[in-house]
């Protein structure tokens, strides 16, 4: 499971799969080539996204299907 202050370099390492669901959700960072630091919840304020708990719980349903 993920959790919003989990570091975005173990997000992609552990679970690979969320990347385009993340991506959809706008949270692009991940597949762009940009450097990539910080949590999850980081990235997402810094694309103006407010939802993270919606979006964290959507990608734990992904990853528990």
């Amino acid at each position: 499971m993920i959790n919003k202050e989990m570091l975005i370099e173990d997000l992609v390492l552990e679970y690979p799969k969320l990347i385009g669901p993340l991506k959809v959700e706008g949270i692009v960072c991940l597949a762009c080539g940009e450097a990539v630091w910080g949590t999850l919840e980081a990235q997402a304020a810094e694309k103006g996204i407010t939802n993270i708990n919606e979006i964290v719980d959507r990608m734990n349903k992904l990853l528990s299907k």
